[in-house]
């Protein structure tokens, strides 16, 4: 297909009449920047910066690349420390250094999510009949089995679930205080579950 260079009459006249209907805009009436402008804090310096490196030849310096964080969720342990302490700050200390011995544990290794949560429940609530204030719950650290399919799969499911369990019915009323064992008694893998006392 060749390409023309003129236009025909009819167009030429088509074109004409458009024109004489139109009112001519300036580049501030086509483009107003304050319309595009983000919502919130001003910018301080709107002015674009002269680029001095290309007066000289020299290539313009590239600017410091920036860090990408990814963390959606706070780690657990960090959740936990965040969270007030309910208890005495005094039995507290003393729990988290490993000071106070529990009197009951429960090992939910190996264990399904149902499984685990059953156990935990009745674990829990005859610990809370029986007086006991201070169980530890072993969880273990979990094992690495995303096998890199499209849906990532969580480090550790019982470690993550406990808390959550521990922070619902019928166990939230019987439960003051969650945090992460001593080193001496699991770490990461296990908890420290303080129960409010009988009444």
């Amino acid at each position: 297909m060749t390409r023309r260079r003129k236009l025909s009459p009819d167009e030429v006249a088509l074109w004409q009449k458009v024109t004489e209907k139109t009112e001519k805009l300036t580049a501030q009436e086509t483009f107003d920047p304050a319309a595009y402008a983000p919502v919130g804090k001003p910018k301080t310096d709107t002015a674009p910066k002269a680029d001095l490196g290309r007066l000289d030849g020299t290539s313009p310096p590239k600017p410091a690349p920036r860090k990408t964080r990814y963390t959606l969720v706070p780690s657990l342990p960090a959740e936990l420390q965040k969270s007030p302490v309910q208890m005495d700050q005094k039995a507290f200390g003393k729990m988290t250094r490993g000071k106070m011995k529990p009197e009951g544990r429960i090992d939910l290794h190996g264990m399904t999510l149902d499984r685990a949560h059953a156990a935990l429940t009745k674990f829990v609530l005859n610990a809370h009949g029986s007086g006991k204030r201070l169980v530890l719950v072993i969880t273990g650290k979990g094992k690495n089995r995303d096998a890199g399919g499209p849906i990532p799969v969580r480090f550790g499911v019982l470690r993550h679930q406990v808390p959550q369990w521990l922070s619902t019915p019928p166990l939230a009323s019987l439960v003051l205080q969650v945090s992460e064992a001593h080193i001496s008694h699991g770490g990461g893998g296990a908890y420290y579950v303080y129960l409010r006392r009988r009444r």
